[in-house]
């Protein structure tokens, strides 16, 4: 077993590594199938059907249908292919971003516009308070 990452000490974040790569697998590749027009198409008609047709574990599968996109990366989904089932539902990238972040799409575009997210509370766990003033 493999001693965890730096990176998964971050509060909220969800590094697409090897490990989560082969965790979700199946979940990108149903995502990869809505490429084709009449796999959207069987998708909106059915979406649960539609997923019977994937490997997806019971998380994956929830994700999906509830549209959880935080939990869908989580459960080892690629943003660059989870976002396919976004465009399926006529959400844009900036969409999601915002659900993501919990503010609507307006507020998450001012708050890029103006520099992120604060990093108060986005460092590692173990990390003391961020002195926002000096860098």
């Amino acid at each position: 077993m493999s001693k965890p990452r730096d990176y998964e000490s971050i509060p909220g974040t969800y590094v697409y590594d090897a490990a989560r790569g082969r965790i979700g697998y199946a979940l990108n590749m149903f995502c990869m199938s809505l490429n084709k027009a009449e796999n959207r198409q069987r998708f909106k008609e059915n979406e649960a059907a539609y997923l019977d047709g994937f490997a997806l574990n019971a998380e994956q599968r929830r994700t999906v249908l509830a549209r959880d996109w935080l939990g869908m990366l989580r459960v080892g989904g690629n943003i660059y292919y989870t976002i396919k089932i976004a465009f399926c539902d006529g959400l844009t990238f900036q969409d999601v971003a915002g659900m993501m972040s919990g503010v609507s799409k307006e507020t998450y575009a001012q708050m890029m516009l103006t520099g992120g997210r604060s990093p108060d509370g986005n460092r590692h766990k173990d990390s003391g308070p961020v002195d926002t003033d000096h860098g």
